[in-house]
């Protein structure tokens, strides 16, 4: 296993900082290395810029999963998502969290710091680290995600 599987990549915004933060810890007690990519406090600062540094961290081969977190996480899912290879989910609950994971084999969770609480995410989280894709039937699917020449 190279230190990159081993990795996973955090950034936030200036809504989802304190959330991402307490995520950290829960990753690395998981035993996983934490890249955190900011920002680290309120200053408002804005969500493209950490949706785009987390795509890059995972396309350069620094980290294999991300977390993303601004207010309602869709911001931030977005921007990531503009790049190819990324499949930003955003999760509400476990089991969206268990499904991206499954059936859209997405490598970053989006959360939204200002819709759920921690616990919600903390599971999320335990739920995406610790769920293998499926395969089969949805490889075709997700072949058809990155559209050629866009």
């Amino acid at each position: 296993m190279t230190d990159a599987t081993k990795t996973v990549a955090l950034a936030a915004d200036h809504a989802g900082y304190a959330l991402k933060d307490q995520l950290r810890a829960a990753i690395e007690e998981q035993g996983l290395a934490v890249l955190d990519l900011g920002t680290n406090g309120p200053d408002r600062v804005d969500y493209p810029d950490y949706g785009h540094a987390m795509a890059q961290a995972i396309r350069d081969g620094r980290a294999t999963r991300g977390v993303l977190v601004c207010g309602t996480g869709i911001g931030i899912s977005i921007a990531a998502n503009r790049h190819r290879g990324i499949r930003a989910a955003l999760c509400h609950d476990v089991t969206t969290a268990r499904l991206c994971r499954q059936h859209n084999d997405a490598n970053v969770l989006a959360l939204g710091a200002r819709i759920i609480g921690f616990e919600t995410a903390r599971d999320c989280l335990a739920v995406f680290l610790s769920t293998d894709y499926e395969g089969g039937r949805h490889g075709d699917r997700i072949a058809k995600i990155d559209v050629p020449n866009a």
